[in-house]
């Protein structure tokens, strides 16, 4: 990175050390903690996400008096959302530093980048519409990441909690985490790689809901790949009836977590005896763990399911731990 040379002098009259003289200048000229977010802009200008991003939102500004791009400025977002600086009041700073200048193109001693009230009006620009257009594009990054069509893939939903430090929209109070904040859906596939995220209040989503975020994201991926198998993952406030139903009409494979309850566990209430009792005895190691298959479906279900279930007995519980998973899988014919 190019330093700006100043005329500065030498501070003199310091003391050597272990026989080393010191000197001390000041003409080191801009510098910059964040040398990290030009590996970053490497790696953004490989993928191309920010200007596939920005295709997808309508840009009202009068062209002939834009000083940044849609695609500048959420390239400079999201490299601060990187490096630490979540918070968009960071951009008055950061808009002066030399390593941030540099990952859009543009020299240290060039103009100032965006600042925070142009990078708060990019974030309330995007319409319903461009949100959707942009999740499909999350998706269809995705699907370049592969260098052929692959036969099945495992996609991997879930929500996480995202504390929110200010009056934000759309903002909730999550008793679990006792903080405001989102609770975003996300999917990974079984790699780790990233696929869609939606952004929602921070409340259990209804099966409504994932429904519909699931019709989108199947739609997007089977219009390139009509016919890879998805096996689709989820824990067990996923496994709603609408949910199965629709993993049941678009042909899906899933395992989904499935909370216990009363009726469920007269399935495997002798087995649960049984492997407190084998572990209990010194039968077994530190752990113990056996597994059961059957046939059950609640009332709101439309069909009845496989359920396999664990039961776990250690040297800590008192008592053998339940867990039920609902699963969907094609059975291998020898």
């Amino acid at each position: 990175m190019p330093a700006k040379p100043d005329a500065t002098p030498a501070l003199p009259g310091l003391s050597p050390v272990c026989g080393k003289p010191i000197v001390a200048r000041f003409d080191g000229g801009q510098l910059s903690s964040d040398g990290g977010v030009l590996m970053l802009r490497e790696i953004e200008q490989l993928l191309g996400i920010a200007d596939r991003l920005a295709a997808c939102v309508t840009d009202p500004r009068d062209p002939q008096r834009i000083t940044h791009s849609i695609a500048d400025i959420m390239r400079i977002r999201m490299l601060m959302i990187a490096a630490g600086y979540e918070d968009g009041n960071d951009a008055a700073s950061l808009r002066h530093d030399p390593a941030f200048k540099l990952a859009p193109g543009h020299l240290p001693q060039g103009a100032a980048l965006s600042s925070q009230p142009t990078i708060s009006r990019l974030e309330n620009l995007p319409q319903p519409r461009d949100l959707l257009r942009m999740g499909r594009a999350m998706v269809t990054q995705y699907r370049a990441s592969f260098r052929q069509v692959p036969r099945r893939i495992t996609q991997d939903i879930d929500d996480t909690f995202d504390a929110l430090h200010g009056g934000q929209q759309m903002r909730l109070f999550n008793a679990c985490y006792d903080e405001y904040g989102f609770q975003p859906i996300v999917v990974f596939d079984g790699e780790g790689r990233p696929v869609a995220a939606m952004l929602r209040p921070a409340r259990r989503p209804t099966g409504r809901e994932v429904r519909g975020f699931l019709r989108r994201l199947v739609r997007e991926i089977r219009s390139h790949w009509p016919r890879v198998e998805i096996l689709l993952r989820a824990d067990s406030h996923y496994c709603a009836p609408e949910v199965l139903d629709f993993c049941c009409a678009q042909g899906l494979q899933f395992i989904l977590g499935l909370a216990t309850s009363s009726t469920l566990r007269t399935h495997v209430a002798a087995l649960e005896q049984s492997t407190a009792a084998r572990h209990a005895s010194g039968a077994a190691d530190s752990k113990l763990r056996r597994y059961k298959e059957f046939l059950d479906g609640a009332a709101s279900w439309s069909r009845v399911e496989r359920i396999i279930a664990r039961v776990e007995a250690s040297a800590c519980p008192d008592k053998a731990i339940l867990r039920l998973v609902l699963e969907r899988l094609p059975r291998l014919v020898i």
